[in-house]
């Protein structure tokens, strides 16, 4: 996505579009897509949890994601930032849901350890 987003847009039947076109999807591409990496650390919190019988957690956890801030940031970023908050609500989102998967995972690896079981 970030080495090649021309050759991946192009996929998507750009190469007949204008340059405004090209450079606005190489924007979209990186900007929205920039903190997927927190969000496959945020899907395997969700796995994890409900593997351990934390149907709730997880699914709250999966819920503020896609509802509380998914939705929130982006009706809410797009007034101060205009298109540009609409593009980074996702990583905002992703951002956060990371910070509250971290401390769901501290926790359950304490609980865990004051059970006898390796963490």
């Amino acid at each position: 996505m970030e080495l090649l987003p021309d050759r991946l847009i192009s996929v998507f039947g750009a190469a007949n579009e204008s340059e405004y076109y090209r450079q606005f999807a190489v924007k979209c591409f990186r900007s929205y897509l920039c903190l997927m990496p927190l969000a496959t650390v945020n899907k395997g919190t969700f796995i994890f949890l409900q593997s351990l019988g934390k149907a709730r957690e997880s699914s709250v956890l999966s819920m503020v994601r896609e509802v509380v801030f998914g939705v929130g940031w982006t009706l809410l970023l797009p007034l101060f930032w205009r298109l540009d908050g609409v593009l980074w609500s996702m990583p905002l989102s992703d951002l956060l849901t990371f910070i509250l998967a971290a401390v769901l995972i501290l926790r359950t690896a304490r609980e865990l350890k004051k059970v006898g079981l390796p963490a």
